[in-house]
């Protein structure tokens, strides 16, 4: 299927999700990006922030298991500038206050930004992905824009209540791909993306067993 019906029929199964469900779901997301990721070698986090009204994954339950478990880990939360339809980065702590945007989606209120070639790791939002990586939102583009300003080396991981399609017809080329994405079952992976920053310090993709 295409993209345009897969994201109509996604949305409607993520907005379907009891409470408990999206609940349980989103427990299960965060430990398997816990325990199965080395979060300790990663320094900057990028991760979305919920829009209750789609019903998306409980992301607020990543940030504090990160300020609670992982406190070396700046974890950053995304702005989008609708003049320029970009993506920033800003600073996200237990004291950030938050507002909502045009899109009702909550950002924090300051403006303490952080360079994108800093982020180590991205925890991106989907309504659905393919057995290639490949990833649908909501259709306007903003994160594969952001994506393809990250470092080479910067994982790009999804979260998806459900698994993968078998493939998504009309994705093309240009799209930015996953290096992983993580359902409540299993972590998916598209790339062998273990790669060291550039003064070899660490390595951030190496996937626990």
């Amino acid at each position: 299927m295409t993209k345009s019906e897969l994201r109509e029929i996604y949305l409607v199964r993520q907005k379907s999700l009891s409470t408990l469900d999206r609940k349980q779901k989103s427990e299960q997301i965060t430990e398997q990006f816990v325990v199965k990721f080395d979060v300790r070698k990663i320094h900057f986090l990028h991760c979305f922030l919920p829009i209750e009204r789609f019903n998306e994954i409980d992301t607020k339950l990543i940030f504090e298991k990160i300020w609670r478990d992982f406190p070396h880990i700046e974890t950053l939360a995304p702005r989008v500038d609708f003049q320029t339809h970009e993506i920033e980065n800003l600073k996200f702590t237990p004291d950030t206050n938050l507002i909502q945007n045009a899109w009702q989606i909550h950002e924090p209120v300051h403006n303490e930004l952080i360079e994108t070639e800093k982020i180590d790791a991205v925890l991106i939002p989907l309504l659905c992905f393919d057995e290639r990586g490949f990833r649908i939102g909501y259709g306007k583009g903003f994160y594969d824009r952001f994506l393809k300003n990250c470092r080479v080396d910067c994982l790009k991981i999804g979260l998806s209540y459900f698994a993968p399609v078998k493939k998504i017809e009309d994705a093309q080329d240009f799209d930015v791909k996953l290096d992983f994405c993580i359902a409540p079952e299993k972590v998916w992976r598209f790339s062998n993306k273990i790669q060291p920053r550039e003064k070899k310090e660490f390595s951030v993709a190496k996937l626990r067993e």
